[in-house]
């Protein structure tokens, strides 16, 4: 779970910004080469979300909507079904079950048409704050919830048995993944979303995230380095031509992992930084192990295909836990275009390249949920109450 480092101040005349790291780092000698302010402004903004989240225009929104903020008005809230929504710092994943009776589906129809006027109802009350609410659908939900065929890749998650360890499979027929600035905001929208849902539905998982630091995770690394930025987000994060009926939609796959803290602890920062594949002060990327030998967490979660083009997911993981349980852990979020890329990335890491070489973070690392869903375009939510009886 490693990702993006502190810039420190980045200036550019006449543009000036001195933020702190929120989200995807440009290495110095990268921003030096860099001609137009425009990328090194949406990079920063990215970074500092606080600063900018209903300023900047929308990389993309599902297919749906234009976001019409203004830099200091927080006019309107940020679109439904925004996948690439700003990072925050709070945010809540939620999944639950549907129910095997005559109305649950229809009441979740009805919710999820309605589930836009709900955000707006929640975000309103700070347009700053960010609020963002996208919704994903499991595969044994589909068919029966929106009476369509699902998309090409949709299915359930598959467990993956490695030599030493196991990526599960676990329930889960609704996805919602709430973030805002404030915590409050996303106690209430969860709040307003089970009472309206009701007996409908079943809470099978409730994680609680923070943002830590500058964007670590508990194991003390940057994480999210590999996210894609700018124009490249809808190429690896939106169903387009290859899946007319899904484009503008994104597969998204989660996983709670619990750390090992003390184990962890006990290594020197040398053997953790040959687990990660980077640096642990400066997030400095580490040179990649010979062949047939064992590979950095780095290394295995980097994707190519038969071409040798890399294929990125877009990944919000936020850290979790409660030092008086012990409980610590990083909750897994990455969305794409094509989800044979994470399904490939997950094999990597638990069966090895080559079999037998296991990701070494996955001893310090458990996995106790693994569900797959797809996020539809925020029209098509809304017509699940009117498409069907």
């Amino acid at each position: 779970m490693s990702s993006p480092r502190a810039l420190g101040v980045v200036s550019r005349p006449p543009l000036t910004w001195s933020y702190p790291t929120r989200h995807i780092s440009i290495p110095r000698q990268v921003v030096a080469q860099v001609a137009s302010p425009h990328v090194l402004r949406k990079h920063l903004e990215l970074q500092n979300p606080s600063r900018s989240a209903n300023s900047r225009p929308s990389i993309f929104t599902s297919g749906q909507g234009v976001n019409m903020s203004t830099r200091s008005g927080h006019r309107v809230p940020i679109e439904p079904q925004r996948v690439d929504a700003p990072l925050t710092q709070a945010a809540t994943f939620l999944v639950v079950t549907i129910a095997h009776t005559p109305d649950a589906a229809q009441v979740v129809r009805s919710v999820l048409s309605g589930i836009d006027g709900l955000a707006k109802n929640v975000a309103i009350r700070d347009l700053s704050a960010a609020f963002a609410c996208t919704v994903g659908i499991g595969s044994e939900a589909w068919s029966s919830l929106t009476r369509t065929p699902p998309p090409a890749e949709l299915h359930p998650f598959p467990a993956i048995h490695g030599q030493r360890h196991t990526a599960v499979s676990t329930p889960g027929d609704l996805l919602f993944h709430i973030r805002s600035e404030r915590r409050d905001l996303c106690f209430e929208f969860e709040r307003q979303l089970l009472d309206s849902l009701g007996d409908a539905v079943t809470v099978v998982d409730e994680t609680t995230g923070f943002r830590y630091f500058d964007v670590r995770d508990l194991l003390g690394f940057v994480d999210g380095t590999a996210n894609p930025v700018g124009p490249d987000v809808p190429d690896s994060v939106l169903v387009a031509e290859e899946d007319t009926a899904a484009a503008g939609g994104s597969y998204v796959v989660v996983q709670k992992y619990v750390h090992d803290i003390k184990s962890w602890n006990r290594l020197s920062t040398e053997q953790q930084e040959a687990i990660i594949g980077r640096k642990k002060l400066d997030n400095v990327e580490l040179d990649d192990a010979a062949a047939g030998q064992q590979q950095s967490h780095k290394s295995l979660a980097t994707i190519e295909d038969e071409n040798g083009e890399e294929h990125d997911i877009l990944r919000d993981n936020m850290p979790f836990g409660s030092p008086g349980s012990g409980e610590f852990g990083t909750y897994f979020i990455g969305y794409s275009r094509r989800l044979w890329v994470i399904e490939e990335m997950l094999q990597r890491m638990f069966i090895g390249d080559p079999p037998g070489l296991h990701d070494r973070l996955l001893d310090f690392s458990t996995p106790l949920t693994g569900t797959t869903f797809f996020v539809p375009s925020s029209g098509f939510l809304k017509r699940l109450d009117t498409d069907n009886d």
